[in-house]
């Protein structure tokens, strides 16, 4: 078990405020580690730094802006000089503007590919020469189940996150000889702030659930395991891969309802 601990080790996540970005925070807390955590705005960083430090772990908060290639560099240089080093990324900062195809605009695709996948690049990019330095690193990329599966109203959107999961195999191997390994957790279906909206439709909730094998959407704890496992030395000889944690949406069935037969299979 002593794989899957964290202590000693520092780590950056950016996207840290909330959301599956504050869970990150604290399973990699709660598993050892420091943390270097960011966001557009200082202030809303806060809480999370409260309980990371609640949980005995040292947390730096730093004012980041992935759309600002400078931004990211220098929050990459205050966390190696405040820490010493970096030995993990985990790469989650995002966003997305839900839109029928029709009408997404020109600024609509900048600002989500912009952020999602070129913001993630760069972040990867300013941290990786101390990884490569120390023969060690762990860069896990935040995707989604719309790396492998196309839903209406996010085009864009999974654009970006199909980026994400062939960026994550270049630079898999770009930097494996250096003893850097990148992966890619992709979360499917869980409600945070940025989707709320959509769980208030019961009929929305209904349809999605009905295509997930487990039966439900997903809690924000269900990304822990998975998160601290590509985060440790639990994880040393996976690299360019795409874990996806969503219930089993992806596999494409839908269940039968209650009572209902399955239907049935001929050899013809």
């Amino acid at each position: 078990m002593d794989m899957f601990k964290l202590s000693g080790k520092k780590a950056f996540i950016s996207g840290a405020s909330r959301g599956l970005g504050r869970q990150f925070c604290l399973a990699l807390a709660r598993a050892g580690a420091d943390v270097v955590i960011t966001s557009r705005t200082l202030s809303s960083l806060q809480k999370t730094k409260e309980e990371v430090t609640a949980l005995g772990r040292e947390c730096l908060a730093l004012e980041m802006d992935v759309l600002e290639q400078q931004s990211l560099k220098n929050a990459a240089r205050m966390a190696e000089e405040h820490f010493g080093q970096v030995d993990i990324l985990i790469n989650n900062a995002g966003c997305n503007i839900r839109k029928p195809a029709v009408e997404v605009t020109w600024e609509d695709w900048k600002t989500i590919v912009d952020t999602n996948l070129r913001g993630a690049f760069f972040l990867a990019q300013a941290l990786a020469p101390g990884m490569i330095n120390r023969k060690y690193g762990r860069v896990v990329n935040i995707g989604s189940v719309t790396c492998v599966a196309g839903y209406a109203g996010l085009a864009p959107y999974g654009a970006s996150r199909g980026g994400i999961r062939q960026m994550t195999m270049s630079l898999a191997h770009d930097w494996g000889l250096h003893g850097v390994t990148v992966n890619c957790l992709a979360p499917g279906w869980f409600k945070t702030e940025q989707n709320a909206a959509l769980y208030e439709d019961e009929g929305w909730v209904e349809y999605v659930e009905e295509r997930i094998p487990l039966g439900r959407v997903g809690r924000p704890e269900d990304l822990d395991g998975t998160c601290v496992f590509l985060a440790s030395d639990a994880s040393s000889y996976i690299t360019g891969q795409t874990i996806l944690v969503d219930g089993g949406i992806s596999v494409g069935a839908v269940r039968a309802l209650p009572g209902s037969q399955p239907p049935r299979l001929s050899p013809d």
